[in-house]
């Protein structure tokens, strides 16, 4: 058996690979990646494998094989009874235009419409205000797992899985984004270490490049069908991890058979003229994003935010048949809003993703005052 100075003498070997820009197999990364679970190697190891993988960058075997362990030795399994198939829409994060909490809005707008949303998505790393912390001051209880997703989601029709809790990941995710502030491959793969395993997956990524890798990386992992894009802004080099009302969106769309077709969307495809970032920008306060969602969410507000949640939503219901195609699917969207169906959501959340339903109406009620 080796000795702890030869497996770490291995393990540096690799980061050294690494930082020579050499690609390691899916197999070596899921070693690696198992190690850091285990904890058999320093925090100055796990840090430089982490940092080094990050800089080359990532391939799809390489982000696979980091699923595999994750997954395999870091995340809780969770059995749930539905009428459908689940789908998950959170993006990987380090993106370089902070907006205002979309994807949550679009997730209960895709609920409100008969889908079955379970997330898997964190507090603040590289955003300012994180879905979950988001979604806590609304009222959803983001702290005990599993039995209150679990209710949530067979209820509700929509759940979160907070990322940094050691009930959902006790051995590594929650240490490792807990002492990070960068991108690295737990952004890719992070989203996809749902407890409720999805086969359907809506995911934005912080760059084009990893585009394509991303939606290879799904491929390799099982899932059936998955829409993966980045969005740009037509006034600036930056871009965001949703479909932009700001410019183009570029897409890769995995399709069942196993097959990627990538294409560009803009938002004159769907009638909306583009905005500025300034609208969609999150204010860097929980409580003000929280309160700017729940504004489109009951209807209050009709401009630029509705819009690129409702552009968001587009994709869970055309990735799971509810919608023909993507302009149906921000049909349907305005609809759910504009017949209050999604707020109606959103206190059916609030009230199954509680221990009891008087733990978070309080806090939806007295939210929904200020708006």
């Amino acid at each position: 058996m080796p000795s702890q100075e030869d497996r770490w003498r291995e393990f540096g070997a690799i980061v050294v690979r690494l930082t020579q820009g050499q690609d390691i197999t899916r197999e070596e990364a899921r070693e690696c990646w198992r190690q850091i679970c285990e904890e058999e190697q320093s925090d100055l190891q796990q840090g430089g494998f982490i940092g080094a993988l990050k800089a080359k960058p990532e391939t799809p075997e390489e982000v696979a094989g980091t699923f595999e362990a994750l997954y395999e030795y870091d995340t809780i399994k969770v059995q749930v009874d539905t009428p459908e198939p689940l789908i998950d829409n959170c993006g990987t994060g380090a993106d370089t235009l902070k907006t205002f909490n979309v994807s949550t809005g679009a997730a209960i707008t895709g609920a409100a419409c008969g889908l079955y949303v379970v997330r898997h998505a964190a507090r603040a790393i590289s955003s300012n205000c994180g879905a979950i912390d988001v979604v806590e001051a609304l009222g959803v209880n983001v702290e005990s797992a599993p039995d209150v997703p679990k209710q949530s989601i067979e209820k509700a029709g929509i759940c979160a899985w907070n990322a940094f809790l050691p009930t959902v990941h006790p051995k590594t995710l929650a240490r490792v984004l807990s002492q990070i502030r960068f991108g690295s491959a737990i952004n890719l793969v992070g989203p996809l270490l749902n407890p409720t395993m999805p086969s359907f997956k809506v995911m934005g990524v912080p760059n084009v490049d990893m585009i394509e890798i991303e939606a290879k990386t799904l491929r390799e992992i099982g899932f059936k069908k998955a829409f993966v894009m980045h969005g740009l802004d037509d006034n600036s080099d930056k871009g965001m991890d949703e479909v932009s009302t700001l410019g183009p969106t570029q897409v890769a769309e995995l399709h069942e058979d196993g097959s990627i077709e990538n294409y560009t969307i803009t938002p004159e495809d769907f009638g909306f003229a583009e905005t500025t970032f300034e609208e969609i920008a999150s204010t860097r306060d929980v409580q003000n994003d929280a309160l700017a969602l729940l504004r489109v969410l009951a209807g209050k507000d009709s401009g630029p935010k509705r819009d690129i949640v409702c552009l968001n939503a587009a994709p869970l219901l055309y990735v799971m048949g509810k919608a023909a195609n993507l302009k149906a699917g921000v049909d349907m969207a305005r609809e759910a809003i504009d017949s209050g169906k999604t707020l109606d959501k959103l206190r059916d959340w609030v009230t199954h993703q509680n221990v009891k339903p008087e733990d978070g109406i309080p806090t939806l009620e007295k939210m929904l005052e200020q708006i």
